[in-house]
């Protein structure tokens, strides 16, 4: 019983952390805000790519954190891992170090476990209650508030991220 409650504790948790690094990196890349416009370009992507992987971004968090939907949330998860495993090969490739590589791969371990820990409903093949109407309440209501808490966060996470690229060498001096 103990492992259980265990288990769904630790499952929530770090699903709870990766929506959160969804919600605010989608809503970072769908607003191209410096940050991302500086790592694009450190990296060699072009700029679109920002627009792009923000709608998977905000498509992976909702997919994760509704009712129901076994399939893709395991298409969700697999676009997780891709998405920040992909991260760490490409600041590998320019040759960035752990401070740069280090997150993503620390999220790409987060959303494993989240995977892992996931409860039987929650896995292909199972057979899950009906999510009605009120099931869908909580999620959205969550993803409503981190998108709301990201957004209003942002000019501080801005300036925050500016002075990260600085201290990796990305970009020169203080912000203009």
């Amino acid at each position: 019983m103990t492992t259980n409650r265990t288990r769904r504790t630790a499952f929530w948790i770090i699903t709870f952390v990766i929506v959160a690094e969804l919600t605010a990196g989608s809503l970072w890349n769908l607003l191209t805000i410096g940050w991302i416009e500086i790592q694009l370009q450190h990296l060699g992507y072009p700029l679109f790519f920002a627009y792009i992987l923000g709608v998977a971004q905000a498509a992976a968090a909702a997919a994760i954190i509704a009712p129901g939907l076994p399939v893709l949330k395991e298409w969700a998860y697999a676009g997780c891992f891709f998405l920040w495993s992909g991260a760490v090969v490409s600041h590998l490739v320019v040759g960035d170090g752990v401070r740069a590589w280090g997150p993503p791969l620390m999220f790409a371990v987060l959303a494993v476990a989240s995977w892992a820990l996931r409860p039987a409903g929650r896995r292909v093949g199972a057979r899950p209650p009906v999510a009605g109407a009120r099931a869908w309440i909580v999620p959205t209501g969550l993803l409503a508030v981190l998108f709301a808490v990201s957004y209003v966060t942002l000019p501080v996470a801005e300036v925050v991220m500016h002075g990260f690229a600085v201290e990796l060498g990305w970009i020169d001096g203080p912000r203009p």
